[in-house]
């Protein structure tokens, strides 16, 4: 009687194990979103030391820097990237990094000291991407999807507690897609040549993040994952609701966003989980479900856009998979930074 019950016991054990899915597995956990800070136009820098200190003081497991360590009007000499470095490792918890255009795409600009973009671009991927562990005074491994250092090592990705992460790099200005000779040269030190070679690097890079995109979404399918978190640093100019004649989607300026937004639809449309989209660069908090209008709305994809500066504060993500909607998206304003304005 007794090995009977240990038989049945054992195999009860069995199934539950192989019922157990990762889903169920994880545990609760949350992370912050921050970007497009500090601007030295905004005056944000005395800022940054307080929001450090927040973020610090929270339990979060690791934070996620969706672009623009710099204002679009300011140098791209080396010391902003080390400026940049020196901030995210005053975080204590692992602080992943996601490139913004004001940080390479906008650097050809007469105002950042009229740089070759494409030589930023280098730059960052080999001074900020050149292992493959985070910033913070914790690291956290992560999987790049080129060489340390080389091309599309900003692409990265890892799993934490069940959940896919994956992190691309699409910045803002059109995803650095030039659309005339006159755009190109427009307070600009570019030359028609350097025009073209971006506009050949934004096709190759766009086909490389399709590719990562496609990658992380396998994997969660592979690894039944409850939710998937995808972060990039441009406004993909969604549909707005205020104005219904217009959509904004197909404004040329947003051209550069196509291929990415149509694979993106599609990869949500075909996975069962939650996925959430993560970006900056148009500086207003907001929560919403962006794709693709209200007709076509794809429910199980939710929108996040962090502050930006002025407002130089975080937002919190919590994850549970035991939800329905599995992220959970909170403000957290810090106090030293909330600036009241008189009547």
């Amino acid at each position: 009687m007794s090995r009977l019950v240990s038989t049945l016991r054992g195999a009860l054990l069995l199934a539950v194990a192989l019922f157990v899915t990762p889903a169920a597995a994880a545990e609760i956990f949350s992370f912050a979103m921050w970007g497009d800070m500090p601007y030295a136009r905004n005056g944000d820098v005395p800022k940054i030391p307080n929001l450090l200190d927040h973020m610090n003081r929270s339990d979060i497991a690791f934070s996620i820097f969706n672009g623009d360590f710099k204002d679009g009007s300011s140098r791209c000499d080396d010391a902003a990237y080390a400026d940049a470095m020196r901030m995210f490792n005053g975080l204590r918890a692992p602080s992943v990094y996601v490139p913004g255009d004001n940080e390479w795409t906008d650097c050809h600009r007469t105002n950042n000291g009229g740089f070759d973009n494409l030589e930023r671009l280098a730059y960052l991927r080999k001074t900020m991407f050149a292992t493959n562990q985070t910033f913070g005074q914790t690291k956290m491994t992560v999987e790049q999807q080129g060489r340390p250092g080389e091309k599309f090592s900003e692409n990265t990705r890892f799993v934490h507690q069940g959940i896919v992460f994956a992190q691309l790099n699409v910045p803002g200005s059109n995803n650095n897609k030039v659309l005339s000779d006159a755009e190109c040269t427009n307070a600009s030190a570019r030359t028609l040549a350097l025009c073209a070679a971006n506009n050949a690097e934004y096709e190759e890079r766009d086909r490389s993040n399709i590719e990562w995109l496609k990658a992380a979404f396998a994997m969660a399918r592979t690894q039944n994952a409850p939710g998937i978190v995808l972060t990039i640093q441009a406004d993909l100019w969604f549909d707005l609701v205020e104005t219904a004649t217009i959509n904004e989607r197909d404004a040329p300026t947003a051209s550069g966003y196509n291929a990415f937004v149509d694979a993106l639809v599609a990869e949500t449309r075909a996975y069962r989980g939650q996925v959430l989209l993560l970006h900056g660069d148009t500086h207003f908090f907001k929560v919403d479900k962006p794709l693709l209008n209200q007709l076509e709305m794809v429910p199980n994809l939710t929108r996040v856009e962090g502050f930006g500066s002025p407002n130089v504060h975080w937002v919190r993500i919590g994850v549970d998979p035991a939800t329905a909607d599995v992220f959970h998206v909170r403000q957290m304003l810090v106090p030293a930074n909330v600036v009241v304005t008189a009547r």
